[in-house]
């Protein structure tokens, strides 16, 4: 039987990002966060309006989005109340944040040089997403059990590192799902997830028909005249919107 309920927080599960951005000083910054989806190669990143990491994105406009897996679980939970932001906001401090100048260090984890991005990597981390950002958009403004301004910040992948380890056989760009196992946050505490644990319709033809950019001859021509036609409708039916 369902209940009529009023959640003090709706994280339902959701993979771990560690964002590295560009302190003004020059030195990284790392920020735990789990608010985050994907579609084709763009990220939507829900961030705390005053936090370090949304100040430097802002600035710099460019960042690498490390996913955790399940063995860095500890390395994260060392940087869960710890921020970037020497003069730390109200609100943190009264859930017991501290301000950490080098959260790479308190972690124990690695800087890894990046190629297309100022940021570092997290060497540890098996996914290394570097991007940059394409729009910021205040979230949720109306919204009175929103506690603090937020933005929801649009970042573009530019390029993507991704360890051997998960990758599939004899397929050098398709990740392999029963080898990546990504940390999950659900309602603040931490997760993994096993193997599938059901055939899923959505897996059965290639990763590609979703990626037309990938094919090339006439299915290539098929798949960019198919995304242009989807494109122009949807102009047309903003513009008249």
């Amino acid at each position: 039987m369902h209940k009529t309920i009023e959640p003090a927080i709706h994280y339902w599960g959701t993979p771990v990002v560690l964002i590295s951005t560009t302190n003004p000083d020059g030195s990284a910054n790392l920020a735990p966060m789990s608010s985050a989806w994907w579609l084709g190669w763009s990220c939507m990143l829900g961030l705390d309006a005053s936090s370090q990491t949304t100040e430097n994105l802002k600035r710099t406009r460019q960042c690498v989005l490390n996913l955790a897996s399940t063995d860095l679980a500890a390395n994260v939970n060392r940087l869960a109340l710890l921020t970037g932001k020497a003069s730390v906001p109200m609100h943190k401090r009264l859930l017991g944040y501290v301000y950490e100048s080098d959260k790479f260090r308190e972690a124990g984890l690695t800087m890894k040089e990046s190629l297309d991005v100022e940021p570092p990597a997290v060497f540890e981390c098996k996914v290394q997403l570097e991007a940059v950002l394409e729009n910021i958009h205040t979230f949720a403004a109306g919204d009175s059990r929103m506690a603090v301004p937020s933005y929801a910040i649009e970042v573009r992948i530019v390029r993507a590192h991704v360890d051997e380890s998960i990758l599939q056989p004899g397929a050098p760009n398709r990740i392999d799902p029963n080898l990546w196992h990504p940390l999950i946050m659900s309602f603040r505490n931490l997760y993994g997830y096993g193997e599938s644990i059901h055939p899923s319709k959505l897996a059965e033809g290639p990763e590609e028909t979703y990626a037309p950019w990938k094919f090339k001859g006439i299915m290539g021509v098929a798949g960019k005249m198919v995304s242009a036609y989807a494109r122009a409708k949807f102009e047309r039916q903003s513009s008249n919107a």
